[in-house]
């Protein structure tokens, strides 16, 4: 099941910081729902451990988050892939730019493409929609506060 996740963040800090922290493990893991572990294995990969709730189920993902088309401080891609045993697997990417809103401020868009399977996907495209949005809205949200805050 494919989904596709849209959204952009005013941030209270200038470009380059915002580039920083997305590149920075520590802001991410504090900014990733249920995230319990973000290591950084090389310049651009990373390994993760999260747990999430959909719906009924409750999952631990394991997976590799790799950073590509980096053009700093503009914008990259992130793509990764997690599996969580029975619950089933996730797959997607997403493309992230920023752009500069005076000295002070950074606009942050996202466009993520996302793919999951296994008993997951069988709770329903609705729900796996709706709680997808609400967890990259999650995600911004937080980073913005850390960052801008």
């Amino acid at each position: 099941m494919a989904l596709v996740i849209e959204g952009e963040e005013k941030i209270a800090a200038p470009i380059d910081v915002v580039w920083k922290a997305l590149n920075d493990p520590d802001v991410l893991r504090e900014s990733i729902p249920g995230c319990e572990s973000l290591e950084k294995t090389s310049d651009t990969e990373m390994a993760a451990k999260v747990v999430l709730k959909i719906g009924p189920i409750k999952a631990t993902f394991t997976g590799e988050v790799t950073l590509k088309n980096l053009k700093p401080p503009h914008s990259y891609t992130i793509e990764g892939e997690g599996k969580g045993g029975i619950a089933g697997f996730a797959k997607g990417g997403a493309d992230v730019t920023l752009a500069e809103d005076g000295p002070d401020a950074t606009i942050l868009k996202y466009a993520a493409k996302a793919d999951v399977g296994g008993k997951i996907a069988q709770l329903g495209s609705r729900l796996i929609t709706s709680t997808s949005k609400k967890l990259a809205g999650q995600f911004f949200s937080t980073f913005g506060e850390k960052v801008g805050g």
